[in-house]
């Protein structure tokens, strides 16, 4: 497939947010971009302001004529109405991830890939090469605050994507470098076991790697990885590329980065938590060996702002603060949690926790419980059930029986914001990747009224 050739193009579920980072790309392009998604949402209104046609209904007589290719996400269901007029009418229809793939393959491209991490450690990279002086395009998982976007434009031959595994859609890629930030289980609704997609999955996208090319790996998970050519490790006091020394300076997340041929002490990162030095590892270590200089990436580190729904601070006050966070995995709640007690010491830590997929809480129930017993207070709310069916006998409530904290609590849509209000909290996180995002704005309003 020319991708000079196509002049109209038309996405099935075009909110998502690796699908509209496409249609930013080819809209910049000049491509006439149309599509379908289920809801309106901030981000489909804004691709509507950008100069994008975007309906809300299956309705194959909403699609204009002329189309010269079909980009389908994985979650659209095989049965969706515009889908089999497509397939019926013989269109071009091809996965985000092989278009994704075909745009990488005409580039040198750095692949971000790993069950964590994967969106905050693509947007510093991209955002570390920028203030070096590399104009990257990037396709990212998320808002990038600095950017305001999921797509960067660039003019240099280099590219930044997510390596996703949901779908085992990174085998579409073949990068020159390629970053694998974690490997824990997920996703077994598509590989079935940890076994599987290590081989299936992880292993495969690492034998991707170009010839000569460079695979840079969290240092605990190398050994499960096996033997790869051009591999080096990464880590928090581990690896060949490491950071140490970590510590809270400031309000900054202050550490020692040591590589192979450079040293550069007290660097300062804007996100909190030790997870996100690691990220920051990862990104470091990339961007010295494409020649960044220590300058640039001390100061990149320092004005990164994050990214929308990764530990976003909506409210702080110097007594209390409410952080929204992404978090949908045990170890992702670890990791926001253990930061919160590392920004706030001595503070009162509520969460209010959305499970993402039954399937996901039901593998995952025993890390789930361990995690949310980590927080002083936890507001459990109903499973956001995404592309599945429910499966008897899995809720919050299993989860909140499994939970050890006593204050505790099941809640809904409709009653959460008043057991926020009971609980006044000092320290406040909404965590999950379902729609509890859309309690963002009601939860800060209530912490500026409190003040």
């Amino acid at each position: 497939m020319n991708l000079s050739d196509i002049k109209k193009v038309y996405f099935v579920g075009i909110g998502g947010i690796g699908m509209s980072a496409l249609a930013r790309y080819f809209h910049g392009r000049g491509v006439e971009v149309h599509g379908y998604d289920k809801t309106e949402t901030p981000l489909t209104k804004k691709l509507v302001e950008e100069g994008m046609h975007i309906h809300y209904e299956e309705a194959p007589e909403q699609i204009p004529p002329g189309i010269d290719l079909v980009i389908l996400t994985p979650a659209v269901p095989a049965a969706h109405r515009e889908l089999l007029y497509f397939r019926e009418h013989g269109y071009p229809v091809k996965k985000r991830a092989e278009v994704l793939g075909i745009i990488s393959r005409g580039m040198k491209a750095v692949a971000v890939g790993g069950t964590h991490g994967k969106t905050t450690t693509s947007s510093l990279l991209t955002y570390l090469l920028r203030c070096g002086g590399i104009d990257c395009t990037a396709f990212l998982g998320g808002i990038a605050l600095n950017f305001g976007s999921n797509f960067v434009e660039g003019r240099s031959e280099w590219v930044v994507v997510e390596a996703d595994e949901y779908d085992r859609s990174f085998l579409h890629l073949s990068p020159d470098i390629a970053v694998i930030l974690s490997m824990d289980a997920d996703h077994l609704d598509i590989y079935g076991d940890r076994e599987t997609l290590l081989e299936t999955g992880f292993r495969a996208f690492a034998r991707k790697l170009k010839p000569g090319g460079s695979l840079f790996v969290q240092h605990r998970w190398c050994g499960m990885l096996g033997e790869m050519p051009g591999m080096q490790s990464f880590g928090l006091e581990g690896g060949a590329c490491r950071s140490e020394n970590v510590r809270v300076e400031g309000g900054f997340f202050t550490f020692d980065y040591r590589g192979p041929a450079h040293y550069f002490q007290g660097l300062q990162l804007a996100m909190p938590g030790r997870h996100n030095v690691e990220n920051a590892t990862a990104a470091i270590a990339v961007a010295t060996q494409l020649g960044i200089d220590e300058g640039a990436i001390r100061e990149g580190l320092r004005s990164f702002r994050g990214i929308r729904r990764r530990f976003e601070f909506l409210y702080h006050d110097g007594q209390s603060a409410y952080i929204d966070d992404y978090a949908h995995h045990p170890s992702e709640l670890e990791a926001a949690i253990g930061a919160a007690r590392e920004l706030f010491p001595g503070k009162r830590i509520t969460g209010v926790f959305q499970p993402h997929l039954f399937s996901r809480t039901r593998d995952f129930a025993e890390g789930f419980a361990a995690a949310l017993s980590l927080l002083d207070d936890a507001l459990l709310m109903d499973i956001y059930p995404a592309r599945e069916l429910p499966i008897e006998g899995v809720s919050s409530e299993m989860l909140y029986e499994k939970m050890s904290n006593p204050r505790r609590r099941l809640v809904t849509k409709a009653t959460l914001m008043e057991a926020v209000r009971e609980n006044r909290p000092e320290v406040l996180l909404t965590l999950g990747a379902g729609d509890i995002d859309t309690f963002r704005e009601p939860i800060k309003a209530y912490f500026e009224e409190r003040k």
